[in-house]
């Protein structure tokens, strides 16, 4: 999450004013289920949203995400294609925030079941430090006039997927949109669900029990994309970069890290898989302290330790538990 090369709004709406005429408010159900072999036809934002879609709709759903393997989400440039087809879709499921150049194609696509995961939870903020600043503030347009949601909640933190409990209620939200989609597979999309809810319900009993006894409760990552995850586990996050990390660090903020560092006995300094991992080498070998990897999971790719959310996210628990010295 280095760097975002967003496209403008002006952008998008110029390739729609272009003759993309498969953009259109009534969304072209029949030839989305007539493309997807007579399966609803679901595009997915990026990864996080692309795996809900795939666990809940099962074989009645045909899934594209707009964001390939191996690409950082917020660096994703949507091709004219990409735009027209997704006012065909029947559903859009996505992360509102992520990616603005997604947001305003959406925005354009006029698609009648369009997802908004985030009004799906609670959105916090955090800092670049500590897990337990709760500065939360409730999504859903509690405040006047906020009509872009996230990005107006000054520092509201999207990275809700790496709560396995808020990643739940994202779930069951998805479930009863597919439901609504899709009213005679519901009680398919219902089982589904629950059987997901009940895998991240063992996720998250896994990452309690892991993390309950540990030497430190601090870690420091590249970039603060773990703030849920170490409110929910009682951890402090020392991100090197802010959420949205477009710059190096500040000569104060790694003198400031080599401090916790060794004032909290950390261990390791964590980098991810879609990011340069020049800035945590750099910390890690100036402080004496290890490198390993943290993922944030907005992409599956063949460097990534484990097939699904599942997996990685098993990996990730790992990875914490050796750097904290879990007991």
């Amino acid at each position: 999450m280095n760097v975002r090369r967003l496209i403008p709004t002006t952008a998008v709406a110029g390739a729609v004013a272009l003759g993309l005429v498969t953009l259109s408010a009534c969304s072209g159900t029949s030839d989305a289920a007539d493309k997807a072999g007579g399966r609803l036809s679901v595009v997915a934002s990026f990864y996080p949203m692309q795996y809900l879609a795939e666990q809940i709709g099962g074989e009645h759903v045909s899934v594209d995400t707009l964001t390939a393997p191996g690409v950082e989400p917020h660096d994703l440039e949507l091709k004219p294609r990409q735009i027209g087809e997704l006012g065909e879709a029947d559903v859009i499921l996505y992360l509102k925030g992520v990616q603005p150049a997604v947001d305003d194609a959406i925005k354009q696509a006029g698609v009648e079941h369009t997802v908004d995961a985030a009004d799906l939870t609670t959105l916090e903020k955090h800092g670049t430090g500590g897990g337990h600043d709760h500065g939360a503030e409730e999504h859903g347009h509690a405040e006047e006039g906020h009509e872009h949601g996230h990005e107006s909640e000054a520092g509201a933190d999207p990275h809700i997927w790496l709560d396995p409990v808020k990643y739940a209620e994202v779930a069951k939200g998805v479930g009863a949109s597919l439901e609504k989609a899709d009213p005679d597979h519901a009680a398919d999309y219902k089982k589904n669900t629950d059987a997901l809810v009940k895998k991240l319900g063992d996720l998250d009993k896994a990452f309690a029990t892991g993390l309950k006894n540990t030497t430190t409760k601090t870690f420091i990552t590249t970039h603060s994309a773990f703030g849920y995850l170490a409110e929910r586990y009682g951890l402090d996050q020392e991100g090197i970069t802010g959420i949205d990390p477009e710059s190096e660090p500040s000569p104060a903020r790694v003198k400031e890290l080599q401090s916790v560092a060794e004032k909290e006995k950390v261990s390791t300094v964590f980098f991810e898989t879609l990011a340069s991992d020049k800035t945590a080498k750099t910390l890690a070998s100036d402080t004496g302290l290890r490198t390993d990897v943290l993922d944030p999971l907005e992409g599956i790719t063949d460097a990534s330790k484990g097939d699904d959310y599942i997996e990685v996210m098993q990996s990730n628990l790992a990875a914490l538990k050796k750097a904290l010295g879990a007991k």
